[in-house]
């Protein structure tokens, strides 16, 4: 790990050109600005492509969604050929298949921003997953099976993404068309990086369960304005601005689970 030392030397602008060549990968983020994606494009395993809402029908057997708005896809469905919807078919009520072109705020049914209700995302959640659950599909067809599994998976990675603000960032910038790489970034704000180190070293120096936990609580706040303002860049749409808070959030938040390790081990 490079000291606090000879990231000050660095820092100075004799050593600063050098800084690159010294910091290991693994201290600093790349942060690549792509070119948006073509229209209907995949991003990973997701695409951007909304064509509406409708409402799902209560499906026999199983939870009923009929409370719930979803994504229409504009498919048929693959066992009686009527209209599908993200989840279920509309007239048979046999599951459907998952679509690669619903993103993980439609499969949730919520609002395409960074700012959410988490207690609504988990309430979506669970009903989501009792419907889908392949417990539920035990007696099914094999293809009912797997669809089931397919479609309970998905419901998994999705709530996991949107769950916490770092990885939910991360996505939505995905889906703006940033990507965020892992590697050195030579652009990186050199009081910023000498902050974090700076924090990682006091961390690591203290014995004191008591200075973890004030190191814990300074990072938490940190966090939560980092957060508001990636809501308000996010809100309009300065993609650039976010991208950089990303990263901060990025490294506050590898400090965050330093804390909570110290915590849990007793320092």
């Amino acid at each position: 790990m490079i000291t606090l030392y000879k990231l000050r030397f660095l820092l100075a602008p004799h050593g600063f050109k050098h800084a690159n060549k010294c910091i290991s990968n693994g201290q600093l983020l790349n942060l690549v600005l792509l070119p948006c994606f073509a229209s209907g494009r995949a991003i990973s395993s997701y695409r951007k492509d909304i064509n509406g809402v409708s409402h799902c029908k209560a499906v026999k057997g199983h939870l009923s969604l009929n409370s719930f708005s979803t994504v229409t896809v504009n498919r048929l469905c693959w066992k009686c050929g009527s209209s599908a919807e993200l989840f279920f078919c509309s007239s048979c009520n046999v599951i459907q298949p998952p679509d690669d072109k619903t993103n993980y705020f439609d499969i949730l049914n919520c609002e395409h921003k960074f700012s959410l209700d988490t207690q609504k995302l988990q309430k979506r959640y669970v009903e989501l997953q009792r419907s889908l659950h392949p417990d539920n599909f035990s007696q099914k067809s094999s293809k009912e099976q797997e669809y089931s599994e397919e479609q309970s998976a998905l419901v998994n990675n999705a709530y996991r993404t949107l769950q916490k603000p770092l990885s939910r960032a991360v996505y939505m910038l995905e889906l703006r068309g940033v990507l965020l790489e892992e590697g050195t970034d030579a652009a990186a704000d050199p009081a910023f990086l000498l902050e974090v180190l700076e924090i990682n070293e006091s961390l690591a120096e203290t014995r004191s369960q008591d200075e973890v936990s004030t190191i814990g609580r300074s990072v938490r706040e940190k966090l939560k304005d980092l957060t508001e303002r990636m809501n308000s860049s996010l809100i309009k749409g300065d993609l650039l601005t976010a991208k950089e808070l990303l990263a901060q959030m990025k490294y506050f938040t590898n400090i965050e689970e330093k804390v909570k390790d110290r915590i849990t081990e007793g320092c």
